[in-house]
């Protein structure tokens, strides 16, 4: 099992920037990985950025790249996504997920583990 807990969502304007934590416990070994999804009302859950654990190697959506990062913090056992150039489109549930596997996968169905979700919303 593995817990998840977002925070720092909120409400920034056009342009501005926020910064998304994931905090997870449990099996927390280190051949999984950590992807940020996100989903807005009457849509299908897309995914934002992911990485793998160890290896790091981050994989974003065309949509958010060069615009977000992520990253990890071993000593916090946590995964950051720093979201800067943010736009009314971005506004979502930002949700964090896991997968134990080495391979990162942007599909939702392929996570095992979620957290509760953090809403951001971007005013124009």
């Amino acid at each position: 099992q593995v817990q998840l807990v977002e925070s720092g969502g909120g409400l920034v304007q056009t342009g501005g920037s926020l910064r998304l934590s994931c905090a997870a416990s449990g099996r927390t070994d280190r051949n999984y990985n950590i992807a940020w999804f996100r989903q807005v009302p009457g849509k299908e859950r897309e995914f934002v950025a992911a990485l793998n654990w160890s290896a790091g190697r981050p994989r974003y959506a065309g949509s958010v790249k060069g615009r977000f990062s992520i990253s990890r913090d071993f000593a916090k056992d946590m995964v950051n996504l720093q979201m800067n150039s943010l736009e009314p489109e971005d506004t979502a549930v930002y949700y964090c997920a896991a997968r134990l596997d080495i391979v990162i996968s942007s599909q939702s169905t392929a996570y095992d583990y979620w957290g509760q979700g953090t809403q951001v919303t971007v005013s124009s």
